[in-house]
Order: C-alpha cells, then structure tokens, then sequence
C-alpha cells in the first residue's frame, strides 16, 4: 500500500509538474495553503496541492484534535512542513494569512468558511455543492465578487478527460436534438436501523462542528461522513452525487436554470426517520425523482437507494437522449454513445480517472492554480458552480414543498410562492448570522 500510494503520488507531482511547466506558470512560486475539515476527503485534496509542488502548507483547522494532529503528522512525512493547528477557522485566517483556503466541511459550512477566506483575501477551493440553501450560495458569489479572488468548486467531472470528450462529442451534433436528459444514481440498501446516540469524542468540539446548523445529538451515523444524509447539514443524495450529474447538464446545456421544478420522493423502504434523546437514523430520502423544465430540454435526477440497479448498462451518470441516438456519461464505464441506426456500430471511450478514488482532482488543482496566475475563471467557477448546485437546492425545496414551483433563473427568485420562497434560506442558530 506504501508504494502504491508513493506511485500515485510520484504520478501526480509529475503531471502537475508538466501541466505548469506547459501553462507557463512559476513554478518556484510555493503558495501558503490552509484546510478547513481535515477528513479524509480534505486530505486527499491537500495531498495533490502538495503533489503539485505549489504548496506551503501553513495551517490545518479541524473541530477533532486528534484528526488535525493526525492531518499534520501526515503533511509533515509528505513535505516536511509543520503547519499550525486550530480549531476554529476564524482564528486561522486571522493569524495566518493564508493565501489559498481549501474547504471540505459538511455542507452546512460552505458559505460562512467561504465567504470569511474570500474577505481575507485569500484564493478557495471549496468542495460541492456550494451552499447548504440557495441563498447562502448566492452570498458566495457576492463575496468572491466583492474581494476578487478566484474560487474553485469541487466538480471535478467538469475537467476529466472522458468527461471532457464525451461533451465534445455530445456539443458536435453526433447526438442530434437532445430533448430529453435524465440523470441518475443507484445503490444497493434496505430497511435503516436507529443507532444509539454516543458520547463526544474526546478532543472534539461538536458544537462547533454543528455550527449554524441545529446541534443533534452526537451520533456515529452522522460522523463522520453520514453527515450526507442528515438534511440538517446536507441534502441528501441529490445534493452529493446529483450536483455532480446536473452540473454535466448545466455544462452541456449553456442555460441559466430551469422554469419549473418539480421533486417527490420519500423513505418507504429505509423507514420513518428517528431523531430523540437515545438513537436517531439519517433522514434524507431513500429515493427521489425531480424534473427540471428547461427552455429546450426536461432533465430528470433519479435516485434509489435500494433494488441496487443490476437491469441497466449504468448504474450512474447521465443519458442524452437525441434524435441520432443515446449518450451516456458514467463515471468508471466511461462514455458510450449507442446510435439509433442499428447498422451504425456503438462509440465508446474508456474512462481516465485518477486512482485509487476515481477522481481527478490533480488535474481541478492544476486549474485552480492556473486561474490565480493568470488572473483567469478556473473551470469550476463559482458562479456557474453556483448555478448548478441551484438544481438539486431548488429540487430539494419542491420535495418539502410538496408541490412543483416556478424559477427566474436570470433573477434568481421563485415565482408566486412565497412559502416556498422562504426555503431558499434557513434559520441559523445562536450566535452564527445567516450570510447576504
């Protein structure tokens, strides 16, 4: 495992190494770096900044000391530095001055971290989907706006290779008129058990981590990592792996958002969701269907958590449905193009994923540092980043809704429902003050 992990590395300093050294940039320039949630996901995103050869890393800041402590110990075999440790990412930004602020919190934090990094001057790369609830996402691009600093959201789909093709084959006009798309994910599962609640682990602050966001009962199930479907702090599989696939949509489309949104759903097989003083269990939806109104198109995100789909070519990705045929973007099937013409032969081309994960961050980095340098809209800007995440957000408030709802995409307002209109927003709690 060391020497495949020494192998991955070694690959990933190498390409970044070429893609500067291509893009023109200095690469003696180190920049001082900072990340905010030091989990496993954070730490795979610090480990290609410090791959690349670009970073300092100055400072790690994370609720859990052990987890931060042990992030440090981590980049200090890496590259030998010795960055600072805190718990809260305010005091960070104040004695650091960090010059790039990576941020892989639960979603719940995206905006207040964000907006703080950006008012301290500094350069993010913040994970999906943006916001927590539209209105915070809109207060992120304000933010990037106002302090001029280049922002990088973590859709990584947006610049792998096979993703990257399959668009331009799908842009080509091989598909045809695409009249319909419909995006989806399924997994296996079944009926979900409540798990008793626990004591805080030691060295950790769960008042913060819960943050603006209600503060639950400390619970295994949502940390770490369940944190996903706890609708608190997240959105559910719409807003994990739909934003991925929606973005693809958005990216190939050129609109603004959808006119219509209409999203049902529920837990008939995962049961009734638990929350009390003894045990508790996830409460996002075990499945969810939403459909998107275009100008030109309808898009659909499916999600199923159970019958895990052994029926279909595809567990995951997106179909374009045109007149010359299907497109579907996947993830590790790569990209497959099954033309209408029974006489014409399928076009596939294999995925180009980085392993172990099936990502392609190196190659988000390489963007990211690339836009500061050259004082340029990285691939996953904020503001379409921001568009995109508005799907899943505007499907989840359909679902709680319980009704489809009408959206000025140009605006940026929901049409004629105020009720609905009040869900673009959330109430924060005490002392945290909701972004504007």
């Amino acid at each position: 495992m060391t020497s495949r992990r020494h192998f991955i590395s070694a690959t990933s300093a190498a390409f970044a190494a070429s893609s500067f050294h291509i893009f023109g940039a200095d690469p003696a320039k180190k920049y001082r770096t900072a990340l905010i949630g030091c989990g496993w996901w954070g730490m795979n995103i610090l480990k290609e900044a410090i791959a690349s050869g670009r970073a300092k890393v100055c400072a790690l800041c994370d609720v859990h000391e052990d987890v931060a402590s042990n992030s440090s110990d981590e980049v200090n075999g890496l590259n030998g530095d010795e960055p600072k440790l805190y718990k809260d990412y305010r005091e960070l930004l104040d004695k650091e001055k960090p010059e790039i602020v990576i941020i892989s919190t639960p979603d719940h934090w995206h905006a207040l971290q964000s907006i703080a990094a950006c008012k301290a001057g500094a350069h993010v790369y913040v994970e999906k989907p943006t916001g927590h609830t539209i209105n915070e996402s809109k207060a992120m691009v304000k933010a990037a706006r106002e302090a001029g600093v280049v922002v990088q959201v973590g859709l990584h789909r947006r610049i792998g290779p096979h993703h990257v093709e399959a668009m331009k084959f799908l842009k080509s006009g091989a598909v045809g008129k695409v009249g319909m798309v419909r995006a989806f994910a399924d997994s296996k599962g079944g009926p979900e058990m409540a798990k008793p609640n626990s004591q805080v682990p030691e060295g950790m602050d769960w008042e913060m981590w819960c943050g603006p966001a209600p503060l639950r009962p400390f619970n295994t199930k949502l940390h770490p990592g369940g944190w996903r479907n706890f609708m608190d702090y997240a959105n559910g599989t719409m807003g994990d792996w739909g934003v991925h696939w929606l973005d693809q949509i958005m990216l190939w489309s050129g609109e603004k958002g959808p006119k219509k949104v209409f999203c049902t759903g529920g837990r008939p097989v995962a049961g009734p969701a638990v929350l009390n003083d003894k045990e508790q269990t996830t409460d996002a939806p075990d499945h969810q269907v939403a459909t998107f109104e275009f100008e030109q198109f309808t898009a659909v995100w499916e999600h199923r958590k159970f019958a895990d789909n052994n029926n279909e070519k595809h567990k995951i990705g997106c179909y374009f449905y045109g007149e010359k045929g299907v497109l579907h973007i996947g993830w590790r099937d790569g990209w497959t193009f099954y033309p209408a013409d029974p006489k014409s032969p399928e076009q596939h081309g294999n995925h180009q994923l980085q392993e172990p994960h099936g990502h392609n961050i190196a190659l988000l980095w390489t963007d990211f540092i690339d836009a500061i340098e050259k004082k340029k809209q990285p691939v996953a800007d904020i503001e379409s980043a921001h568009r995109s995440s508005c799907l899943p957000l505007l499907g989840m408030i359909s679902y709680k809704a319980g009704r489809s709802i009408q959206w000025d995409a140009e605006k940026e307002q929901i049409i004629g429902d105020e009720e609905a209109s009040k869900l673009m927003s959330r109430e924060y709690r005490t002392p945290w003050v909701y972004p504007v």
